[in-house]
């Protein structure tokens, strides 16, 4: 079946294609991230201070720097100019301890054989991921759902993401880097603050409901819904 309605499906990561419980993941996460770096000097509490601080200011970066620029200034600005200077120390960690925190996350296989199935109907495949994690932290958590980034043309990390959800900015700087319109996209994900607002954009929404996340309790029934049967379900109707 050739699709002429979309040419492009955008997925988020976390609670989408890797099941979790956000809450005790960024728990697990902060934990074994403060124990990394507690003895290079970092108090644990004032680390997950800085990083909540930190990643405040990815999310209301305005496109002004980097994310990753937008964090570290922020970083800096906590611990001082130097700071930067212990980033190895953060990159061995998502090599290491980080990938412990896997044990905290859910494995659906469902997902990575929608990936495929949707690859072999010729669509293009964009991992719009919230962009708060360094690429490594990223493609730890994809391999962590089954799927090889490689099965995506684009995604989204705090190097290459000027913005972050829910800011539409986020989703016009995916479009503009790989050239798409909005009509022919459809975005999938789990949370209807983060990923339904690209609904604004004239993109066609699907809400995976296995790990809803709906902060202000917004009925869901005005957006296609369901876990990955129904998904596929909707795409053949497209």
């Amino acid at each position: 079946m050739i699709f002429t309605a979309i040419t492009t499906v955008l997925f988020d990561l976390d609670g989408t294609l890797l099941p979790m419980d956000q809450d005790v993941f960024v728990a697990a996460y902060f934990k074994k991230l403060a124990v990394k770096l507690a003895p290079h000097g970092y108090d644990p509490k004032e680390l997950i201070d800085a990083i909540w601080m930190g990643t405040g200011a990815m999310i209301t970066n305005n496109g002004s720097c980097s994310n990753e620029t937008a964090f570290w200034n922020v970083f800096c600005k906590k611990f001082g100019k130097d700071a930067r200077k212990d980033e190895p120390i953060f990159e061995e960690y998502y090599k290491t301890d980080f990938q412990s925190v896997k044990d905290v996350c859910g494995f659906d296989p469902v997902a990575a054989e929608t990936i495929n199935a949707l690859k072999e109907k010729g669509l293009r495949l964009i991992l719009a991921t919230n962009p708060i994690f360094p690429a490594i932290a990223t493609q730890s958590r994809v391999r962590w759902a089954g799927l090889d980034i490689s099965s995506f043309e684009h995604y989204t990390t705090y190097e290459n993401s000027s913005y972050c959800k829910p800011n539409l900015d986020y989703y016009r700087e995916i479009m503009a880097k790989c050239k798409l319109k909005a009509e022919e996209c459809l975005m999938v994900g789990n949370d209807v603050g983060d990923d339904m607002v690209t609904r604004e954009l004239g993109m066609k929404v699907f809400l995976l409901t296995d790990c809803l996340i709906n902060k202000k309790d917004v009925d869901i029934n005005q957006y296609p819904h369901g876990g990955f049967a129904e998904l596929m379900e909707y795409i053949n109707t497209l």
